[in-house]
Formats: C-alpha cells, structure tokens, sequence
C-alpha cells in the first residue's frame, strides 16, 4: 500500500522559482528552484535533515533546519521514505564538498506519493546479490550507479549515430525477420512466419551490403539476437548493434574507418558524461588515450605473441594456430596495449562465407577484430566482403547453406560488383569497456541472457 502526503507550496514561492534539472542546477547559483524527483536517501542529525533527491540527471543532497522551514515541511521531509515522489523548492548553493559541486536548500516541498513504511522499496542501500537485483532490473536501475551507466549508453549510442550521420553514411533499416542465417544456423532463433520457416535477426549486414551499392556509405542500427548457449560476461541473447558498409572500400579503408569511429565514441562520453564517469569510479585517463592511430596485428603475429606468453607462463594453455581467439587469449592480448589493437587478416577457414580471401595469400582472409584495452575483448568484427559472384556461390555452397535463399545476395555480385567492405559494433561491449563493467547484464535497461527473460 502508499500513502500520500500534500504539503502545498506557496504560490507566490512556487511563482517566482523555475523549474530545474539537477544537472542544471550550476545555472540558478543563488536563487531558488523546483525539483521534480524522488528521494534517494534521507540522513538526520540532529535539528538538521539531509535529503538526497534524484531526479534521473543526477542526484543533489538537500539541508533542512527545523528553524529555517515551515514546521509542516520539516515534518514532511522528515517523514519521506526511498522513492517518495516529491516537488520540493530551494536555494541553489555551491559546495565544492558536494558530489555535484551544488546543494539545494529546501525551502517547500509537495509530496506526490510517499512509500509506505510497511512495504518500502526492495532496493535498499545495502549489499544486494546480483540474482535479487536483476529480478528487481525495474527499480535496480533508479539507482545512482546504474542510471549514470544507462546515461553513458545513450551517449555512446548517440555518438555512434552522430559519427555516421555527420560523414556522409545513410541510415538503412535491415528485417529482424530473416530467411536464412548470416553467419550459421545454430545461432539463430527460429519464427513461425505464417507456416513459412523465419528467423529473428544475427546482423543486418547482408541487407545492407544492398543498400550500400545503391547509396555509397550506409549504416544500420537496431536489435540483434544470438540463440549461442554461452553464459560468458560478454554475451547476451539480446543486442544492438551499429553496422557500417562502404562501396569501394578495401580493408585498410576499414581498419581507419574503425579507428576514427571508435575514438569519435569514447571521447564524446569524456566529453558530455564525466559527471557519470566519476559516479562510476571510471578512469577518465584511460579512456582519453583512446585516440587513432591503434595498433594493428597479423592474425599470425598475435598467435606467435600467445604462445611465447605461454612459454614464459603468462597464459595457462597454449594456442593453437587456425582457431578463433578465446576470451583468455582476447584479454591477454589487449592488456599489452593502453588502446585497442586491430588484429586482421585470419585464417580464413575460419571465418565467415562472405569474406574476400587475400588476394597474396587466399588462406586468409581480409577481415578485422577490434579489441578493447583492459581485457575487454572484442567489440567490433568487420572484412572485406567477397566481391566474386563465382567464389561467394561456391562458399555458400560450401557451408551448406540454402542456395535459394541467397539468390537475392548473389544479385549483388551479378549486376555491377565492387570491392566493399563493413563491420559490427556491439553497443553493450563497448558500453562494457567504457564503463569498466565486469559483466554485459548492466550495460542494458533489461537483459536477456541464456536463463533471465524476467523482468
């Protein structure tokens, strides 16, 4: 049950204050402003009360004298519980001790809806363990941490946007709904599409090769699934993704597109979302040596780097050359440098059906990892893409794909082809990496993984 308390605030007072944001607080220095928020925490000391509101841009620590208020103010601030939805009014002032270099204070406040005592929010201050808190996902992201986390994802995708949309890349939306799978079958989730066999989406790339070679420079953005059953801090079964293709476009056009991009992301957030950064507890310094150029590895050079770190006992088991790289071996890695290394040119058995072989060494092929300093791993995976009608329909056949529902992809090749090339960006890795997450389950409001569809 709730309980509700109104305490009207004068009209003269409630006239005379704006309304602000708590991120905005650093332009009313000095005079008095109404909030619109809940309380976050309530500490009393004597004849003194200290409630911290929030408000979703941050959080701000009011200061109520039992002398300088109303006596029924006082009363209602001192009744509020956590998550109390409230409207309270007061004088802005400076206070390098606070968090946000502001307190508010209060002068009036209105209580919208008090929480009731006997069911109070579920998430207290204390320790919670991670199952509690993500069956409670609904109310785990009203705290601090969390909505600073959620803040830099929205600044992470839009800057993803920005970069795109301010170089001459058009947005293109690819089907969720696919006929047939992108990269293997064991993958994907199956759909029942009206007695016909579907499939929720693993990448918009296909579709999107299409509409490069109608406009030039393309992105897509939006969900993508996975249906691998893996139970790893870097995978969910629910994910966005932002995907690039560019005609005439060659790997090393890829690897300095995936440089620029990536450095335009990390220090947009440096710049737009310290305040979060620091709620975070990130280092800031880390992420600001994220600009090109990055390191760039031979597939065959980070192998030898591998195995000689595994002579030297640095890594438990060796590397076995022609397999894909492991978590192990992606946090190895990326903890040798203080930016992410490109690794290219894999074996190409060991890779996609759509990537164009190196025309000095077919055995490879011409793609790209991108992996995050600090073990992250990787966060983007892109290649050059097959430009031979010839070859991509003996790869497909090759990976016993169905032929059928690839003639579309293979119109591609037969009507004025052209070397091109794109990657992938996972947004929940990367937010991973920026917020220095152990786990991909905080980077999104609510994830999906192998055994969580609730909330």
């Amino acid at each position: 049950m709730s309980e509700e308390t109104v305490v009207n605030i004068e009209e003269t007072k409630a006239a005379s204050a704006p309304v602000a944001t708590i991120s905005t607080l650093g332009k009313h220095e000095g005079q008095s402003v109404t909030l619109k928020g809940w309380l976050y925490n309530l500490r009393e000391s004597g004849k003194l009360l200290f409630p911290i509101f929030r408000d979703g841009t941050g959080t701000v620590q009011g200061v109520a004298h039992v002398k300088s208020v109303p006596a029924e103010v006082f009363e209602a601030l001192k009744g509020l519980t956590q998550e109390s939805s409230v409207i309270v009014t007061g004088k802005v002032r400076a206070d390098k001790r606070a968090p946000g270099g502001y307190e508010l204070d209060v002068e009036n406040i209105q209580v919208i809806q008090r929480v009731s005592e006997s069911d109070p929010f579920p998430i207290s201050l204390k320790e919670h363990g991670v199952e509690f808190l993500m069956e409670h996902r609904h109310l785990w992201v009203r705290t601090p941490r969390q909505s600073a986390i959620l803040r830099i994802r929205a600044e992470i995708m839009r800057a993803a946007a920005e970069y795109f949309d301010q170089n001459g890349f058009i947005r293109t939306d690819p089907p969720i709904l696919t006929p047939a799978a992108c990269e293997g079958t064991s993958t994907l989730f199956p759909v029942d599409y009206f007695g016909e066999p579907a499939f929720l989406t693993q990448s918009g790339q296909l579709y999107i090769e299409s509409t490069a070679l109608a406009l030039g420079k393309v992105y897509s953005f939006g969900p993508t699934f996975r249906a691998e059953k893996s139970k790893t801090r870097r995978h969910l079964t629910e994910f966005w993704m932002v995907e690039p293709e560019v005609a005439f476009c060659d790997l090393n056009d890829l690897m300095q597109l995936a440089e620029n991009y990536l450095s335009h992301i990390v220090q947009s957030v440096v710049k737009n979302r310290a305040p979060e950064l620091e709620v975070i507890g990130r280092d800031i310094q880390k992420l600001e040596a994220i600009v090109p150029p990055f390191p760039r590895l031979r597939y065959d050079e980070a192998a030898k780097m591998l195995n000689d770190a595994h002579a030297k006992g640095e890594l438990e088991n060796p590397f076995e050359y022609g397999n894909d790289f492991g978590s192990p071996d992606e946090t190895w890695l990326t903890k040798q440098f203080d930016k992410p290394v490109m690794v290219h040119r894999y074996p190409a058995a060991v890779k996609a059906f759509y990537m164009e072989p190196d025309p000095e060494d077919p055995t490879y092929a011409l793609c790209l990892d991108v992996l995050a300093p600090e073990g992250y791993g990787e966060v983007i995976g892109g290649s050059q893409r097959v430009s031979s009608y010839d070859l991509l329909k003996s790869r497909i056949e090759a990976h016993n794909l169905p032929l059928e529902s690839f003639q579309w992809y293979l119109d591609l090749r037969r009507y004025g082809s052209v070397p091109h090339a794109g990657f992938g960006m996972g947004i929940e890795r990367v937010v991973a990496w920026v917020c220095g997450l152990d786990h991909v389950r905080e980077t999104i409001p609510f994830a999906r993984t192998l055994h969580r569809i609730y909330p």
